[in-house]
């Protein structure tokens, strides 16, 4: 449906770099509801991927919910529900079975289009605690979507939390949810923005159309898969 009757084109790179499997993908920017397609279709279907997801986001509607049933891959969050902790325990029996566990650390598809929105620390906490491996993956193209729409992703060379603190970390963790620790995830954070940060500049130039160029169906499959509220990137 993606690639027959939306025609959306992808031109993703770097799949050199991808581990066999057992680690962690940090995607961004993330932007749309095309993000979890759009790192999907930079790795191998299998092992397969495993995404943190908001379930009152996603459990809108029947055909929404069995849509996600029928696709798989979802570990659902709900508000008030697990801390860090249980995320935490997901993300390890998933790199533990060999599993790609993607995560966009940004937390929401608002934020400016072809530049990175704030990280939240999550993310990085995961990384810190499981110490597994981490994929960058770079996107750029799906704060709006319509007929034809091109995007682009670009995996970044493997790393870890260990190498993105450097030499300054003296390798000890803090305590778990310590402001210590909170304050290393957020070194983690700042560390992998910089990275994905300006590939993710330098891919979006590429994924723009002309103003002239129709954008048939723009607002409803911008929206399709997006529960109600404002983007802050949206077109008028």
């Amino acid at each position: 449906m993606l690639f027959g009757i939306f025609r959306f084109h992808i031109a993703t790179s770097g799949q050199g770099h991808l581990p066999r499997g057992g680690y962690l993908l940090i995607a961004a920017a993330h932007r749309g509801w095309m993000d979890p397609f759009v790192a999907m279709h930079a790795v191998p279907a299998e092992p397969r991927c495993w995404f943190l997801g908001s379930g009152p986001s996603t459990f809108t509607s029947r055909w929404r919910e069995a849509l996600v049933h029928r696709l798989g891959g979802l570990l659902p969050v709900w508000r008030g529900g697990l801390g860090i902790e249980g995320h935490v325990r997901s993300a390890q029996a998933v790199v533990d079975a060999g599993g790609v566990f993607v995560q966009m650390p940004e937390g929401t598809v608002n934020g400016p289009a072809g530049r990175l929105g704030p990280f939240r620390p999550g993310a990085a906490l995961i990384a810190l605690r499981t110490g597994a491996p981490i994929v960058p993956l770079a996107m750029a193209g799906t704060e709006e979507l319509y007929i034809g729409r091109r995007m682009a992703a670009r995996v970044l060379p493997p790393t870890s939390a260990r190498e993105l603190l450097g030499e300054g970390w003296d390798g000890v963790l803090p305590e778990a949810d310590s402001r210590a620790e909170l304050a290393l995830a957020r070194r983690v954070s700042d560390a992998l923005a910089a990275r994905i940060g300006p590939v993710v500049e330098a891919l979006h130039p590429g994924t723009l159309d002309p103003p002239s160029h129709p954008r048939r169906l723009r607002r409803r499959l911008t929206w399709l898969l997006l529960g109600p509220g404002p983007l802050e990137h949206d077109a008028k």
